[in-house]
């Protein structure tokens, strides 16, 4: 299911009378006669509610005889709201085009001429902050103590902070003394 399929699902399940149509289909297939008695809602409002609800995928039709059976798609129902908020969104560029720009902002923000003005006190900006500085490391390398203070150092003189929030944040693992890089 898209997430334009979704929305168009659940803007339709907003309505009380759809969903006591869809608890109706639930029990049984049924023609507009039937839901208008079975519901106490006019052939018409059930027939602009059905519409709807065939609309959204919810409800499927099929011809029989004189009438028009209406059926719930189970299809539709069977998706999990998690999937549906896995599936790539269509404004998926434009929201990493956001979160670019932002991050170069930040970047803009701290850096000047490579070196780090001040260590933000908000945890997303340094966050940011940090991932710049574990571009220095190379993966899969061990470093000691020294070489990352070292390293540190050049972006900014409290490179015993930034060491230590590169651990909590993951950047950075420390084992018996040994450092290296996580991740990218």
């Amino acid at each position: 299911m898209t997430e334009l399929q979704a929305i168009s699902l659940f803007k339709c399940l907003a309505d009380k009378s759809r969903i006591q149509i869809l608890k109706s289909l639930m029990e049984e297939d049924m023609y507009v006669e039937r839901l208008s008695e079975r519901l106490g809602l006019t052939p018409a409002t059930i027939s602009f509610h059905l519409k709807k609800l065939v609309d959204a995928g919810a409800v499927k039709s099929r011809k029989e005889q004189y009438y028009t059976i209406y059926a719930i798609n189970g299809d539709v129902f069977n998706v999990s709201i998690l999937d549906i908020l896995k599936e790539q969104s269509e404004e998926k560029k434009l929201l990493d085009e956001r979160d670019e720009a932002y991050r170069r902002k930040v970047i803009e923000a701290f850096f000047e001429y490579g070196k780090l003005k001040s260590i933000p006190s908000q945890r997303k900006k340094e966050l940011i902050v940090l991932q710049e500085i574990a571009k220095s490391f190379e993966d899969g390398r061990e470093y000691t103590e020294r070489e990352i203070n070292l390293i540190i150092a050049e972006y900014h003189d409290d490179f015993c902070t930034i060491r230590r929030d590169m651990i909590a944040e993951k950047l950075l693992a420390r084992e018996n003394g040994i450092y290296r890089k996580i991740g990218n």
